[in-house]
C-alpha cells in the first residue's frame, strides 16, 4: 500500500474518532469530564479548578463552584435537556417553602432563553413569584449544549446561607411565559445539604420538600384541602373572626340571662370571659403575624397553636359544664359529644398530614 494511501486512512480514522469523542463528551457530563468552560461564553470568569459535585444522580444534575472573592460565589448547574426547566433553590431549612430559587430554560421551538429568580412563598402556584427572592443575583446565564443545559450564575452570599440547596426539573414541554411566568408543577425535586470545603453532599428525602402537592393521583378531600392553601387560610380566618364574634354575643346573652334569672354561674362565666381574652389575642396575633421567612415565626407559630389549643379545650369544656348547669339531658351531651368527634377525627387527620409533611 502506498504511504499516501496509509495516509489516508489514518487521517480518516483519527478524524472520526475525534468526532466520535466529541459527540459524546457533548452527550454527557460528569466530573470527570475535560469540560472547556471558556467555550460558554460566561458573564464571569471560571478557573479551572473549579469544584466538582454529582448534585442529583438520578436526574443526572451536575453542579460546578467556586469563591470567586470573599462573598462571591460563582456556579455552574448542568443538567441533561428534556425541553423542561431547571432550579436550583437555596432554603434556610432545607425545605422548599421559605427559599429562593433560580431557574432557567430553553425553549425547544424557538431555542430562546431565560434564567428568573423566584421566591417560594407557599404551596401552591399563586404563592411562588417571579422575579422576587433573597438571592442576591450578580449575573445570571442559561447556555445550550447538544442534549445539556448549563445554568450559570453568581451570588453575593457566604457559604453559611448556601449549605443547603434544593434542585428541581420541570414537566417536558412546560415552560414559564410572558407576562405571568408561572411556574408549573415540577416532576421531580430533591433537598440536600453541601459541604464547600469537602464537596460532600448529603440528600434529604424529597417527599416533603415538593413544591406543588402532587394530589391529581390521590383525591380526597384532605389533598383538596392542601391543594388550595391560600384559599384554606383565608377560610380559616374568617371562620375564627365569626367565631369571635359569636363568642362574644354569648357573653352578651349569658350577662344577660345572669341578671335576668338571678343565678350565680361564677365558674361558667369566668371560664367564659377568660376564652373571651384569648379570643382577642389571637386576633392581635394576626395583625402581629410575621413573614414566613422571619427568624421569629416559629416562635409566633407556637404561641399561635398553643393559646388555640387552650380555647379549643376550654370552650368544649364550658360548653358540655353549661350543657350540665341547663340540666338539658343526656341527649344534648349525647349530640355535642359526637360532633366533637367528628371534628376532632378531622382535626387528628390533618395534623398528622402535617407532621409528616414536615
Amino acid at each position: 500500500m502506498k504511504a499516501s494511501s496509509i495516509s489516508a486512512i489514518f487521517f480518516l480514522v483519527s478524524t472520526l474518532c475525534s468526532l466520535s469523542s466529541t459527540f459524546v463528551s457533548s452527550q454527557a457530563d460528569s466530573c470527570s469530564t475535560n469540560l472547556d468552560l471558556t467555550s460558554f461564553q460566561l458573564p464571569f470568569n471560571i478557573s479551572p479548578s473549579i469544584h466538582c459535585v454529582s448534585a442529583w444522580s438520578s436526574q443526572d444534575y451536575i453542579l460546578r463552584y467556586e469563591q470567586a472573592s470573599s462573598e462571591l460565589w460563582s456556579f455552574i448547574l448542568s443538567a441533561p435537556d428534556s425541553n423542561a426547566y431547571i432550579g436550583i433553590g437555596f432554603s434556610p431549612d432545607g425545605r422548599m417553602v421559605g427559599s429562593s430559587a433560580l431557574v432557567g430554560w430553553i425553549s425547544g421551538t424557538d431555542g430562546s432563553t431565560a434564567v428568573k429568580q423566584y421566591y417560594l412563598e407557599g404551596q401552591s402556584p399563586g404563592l411562588v413569584h417571579p422575579d422576587q427572592g433573597d438571592l442576591k443575583v450578580a449575573s445570571s446565564v442559561v447556555v445550550s449544549r447538544p442534549s445539556r443545559i448549563y445554568l450559570a450564575f453568581q451570588l453575593n452570599s457566604t457559604t453559611q446561607t448556601l449549605t443547603r440547596i434544593i434542585y428541581s426539573v420541570g414537566p417536558t414541554g412546560s415552560l414559564p411565559s410572558s407576562p405571568s411566568y408561572l411556574l408549573t408543577q415540577h416532576a421531580e425535586a430533591v433537598s440536600t445539604t453541601l459541604n464547600y470545603v469537602t464537596g460532600k453532599k448529603k440528600n434529604r428525602s424529597s417527599s416533603n420538600y415538593i413544591l406543588i402537592p402532587k394530589t391529581r393521583t390521590a383525591p380526597s378531600i384532605f389533598n383538596f384541602i392542601w391543594e388550595w392553601d391560600p384559599i384554606w387560610f383565608y377560610g380559616h380566618i374568617t371562620i375564627q373572626l365569626l367565631g369571635f364574634v359569636f363568642g362574644i354575643a354569648g357573653i352578651i346573652c349569658g350577662l344577660v340571662l345572669e341578671d335576668r334569672l338571678n343565678t350565680d354561674v361564677s365558674t361558667h362565666k369566668g371560664i367564659g370571659v377568660t376564652i373571651l381574652v384569648f379570643g382577642c389575642l389571637q386576633v392581635f396575633a394576626l395583625l402581629a403575624r410575621p413573614d414566613k421567612s422571619s427568624k421569629v415565626r416559629k416562635y409566633w407559630n407556637w404561641y399561635h397553636y398553643g393559646l388555640g389549643r387552650t380555647l379549643m379545650a376550654l370552650a368544649i369544656g364550658n360548653v358540655f359544664y353549661g350543657i350540665h348547669l341547663g340540666d338539658a339531658g343526656n341527649g344534648w351531651n349525647a349530640g355535642y359529644g359526637i360532633a366533637i368527634a367528628i371534628l376532632f377525627v378531622t382535626a387528628l387527620v390533618l395534623e398528622l398530614r402535617l407532621w409528616k409533611r414536615k
